[in-house]
């Protein structure tokens, strides 16, 4: 899962419009993967976890992060139906320092095979990197 992915070299112009969608979608997955965080201390600190304002800070600041990855996404989205397909950029050394396997493959194809973490793994599962 950690190996590094070298980016495709037949085609190493692409058309903008499609890798700005693949950006997308990554910025709604780490929208969604952030999105888990805050249920989680809930659960972790119980319901007295609720009378830090510490602890509101940190949930309003979760909060605040999911919304402005999605409202980045939503921008880029939008500005990209205005892009000609005709634009092309070059991303391979773009992607040579996209350092998660995963999204390095997600990024350069396209691919994609759900949530950067699903929900499905099992308590106690975690990947060596």
């Amino acid at each position: 899962m950690n190996d590094i992915v070298t980016p495709p070299t037949s085609a190493p112009e692409e058309a903008l419009p499609d890798v700005l969608m693949r950006l997308v979608s990554e910025l709604h997955d780490v929208a969604y993967l952030i999105e888990r965080v805050e249920p989680q201390i809930l659960e972790v600190g119980g319901e007295n976890v609720l009378q830090s304002p510490d602890t509101m800070k940190i949930l309003q600041g979760i909060d605040l992060a999911v919304q402005k990855t999605r409202g980045l996404a939503e921008f880029i989205d939008t500005i990209t139906g205005s892009i000609p397909s005709e634009w092309k950029v070059d991303v391979s050394t773009a992607l040579s320092l996209v350092k998660l396997a995963d999204m390095q493959r997600s990024l350069a194809s396209g691919m994609r095979h759900g949530h950067s973490q699903p929900l499905s793994k099992a308590a106690g599962d975690f990947d060596f990197f």
